[in-house]
């Protein structure tokens, strides 16, 4: 008994040695830290981009105006993202940048905004590098990826709707721009400064008709990917497995299909800027999510 009370007395004294180290006479150096805490009942959202993608994608040999490997490769970064941060209600992606949405009652990181994107930025970052050999099996990864990150704050769904709808017109203007450009530039023979002369001034319905008149493109038949960029949600998917189970009164296990729901994060690829989607999926914007 008595060397049990010593021992005990021996964690009690470690115990309080540690707290005095805690309040030591340097930890006045903590009142630097910026108070960087998200406005409460507010939307977070942790936009990330591609640093000098141009360089980037040239030195990678990525296929111009699109590269399916490079936007499915972004995209399985993302959903790596959410489904570690699970407080994430939608994300959307374009090109070399994704905008990950929190809840407007998320208390993850206590609402701090550095955290908030330093996850986020860091997780992107790593799992671009780990998953690259799954989509460029025959490209090695010259040199490690950048990504920088913004925090914005929207206090109403209405502006989070507006903020993604205005990301998804960009997808449009930026996509269009580019089909245009790398047609005159692959099948026209135009050098990158004459394509770039071509185009200036031009609206959208100019450059509709270069593409239809000239290369026999309907641009309202690319892709859904290209078009819209990629949507990101939580939905519920049933799985079908196999399990092997014993049956009473049997000697031998049974192969036997078990269908599991499960929620995962999800890929669509449609229009955002309209109240379909918003309609369809009411969950993402209420409160209680």
């Amino acid at each position: 008994m008595l060397g049990w009370r010593r021992a005990v007395s021996a964690v009690a004294a470690s115990c309080v040695r540690r707290l005095s180290m805690a309040k030591s006479k340097f930890e006045y150096v903590r009142d630097f830290e910026a108070d960087d805490t998200c406005l409460p009942n507010c939307w977070i959202v942790v936009r990330l981009d591609g640093r000098n993608f141009h360089r980037f994608s040239e030195q990678h040999e990525f296929k111009k105006p699109n590269d399916d490997r490079a936007l499915h490769l972004m995209t399985k970064c993302a959903q790596t993202v959410m489904q570690e941060l699970e407080d994430i209600a939608i994300a959307y992606g374009q090109s070399d940048e994704y905008s990950f949405v929190f809840k407007k009652n998320s208390r993850w990181f206590k609402r701090r905004a550095s955290k908030f994107m330093t996850h986020v930025v860091s997780q992107f970052a790593s799992s671009y590098v780990f998953y690259w050999k799954d989509y460029f099996k025959d490209q090695q990864l010259l040199y490690p990826p950048g990504f920088d990150g913004r925090i914005v704050l929207y206090p109403s769904n209405q502006n989070l709707k507006d903020y993604l709808s205005w990301r998804q017109a960009d997808c449009h203007i930026n996509n269009l721009y580019n089909t245009v450009f790398w047609m005159l530039v692959q099948r026209s023979g135009l050098t990158p400064m004459q394509a770039q002369d071509r185009l200036q001034g031009t609206l959208a319905g100019d450059k509709n008709e270069i593409l239809f008149s000239e290369f026999n493109i309907n641009y309202n038949n690319e892709p859904l990917m290209y078009r819209k960029g990629t949507v990101l949600i939580w939905q519920k998917i049933n799985e079908v497995m196999t399990k092997k189970i014993k049956l009473p009164k049997e000697t031998e296990e049974k192969e036997v299909e078990v269908t599991r729901t499960r929620t995962k994060v999800v890929p669509l690829h449609c229009d955002i800027i309209g109240d379909q989607f918003w309609e369809e999926y009411p969950e993402i914007l209420a409160e209680d999510s």
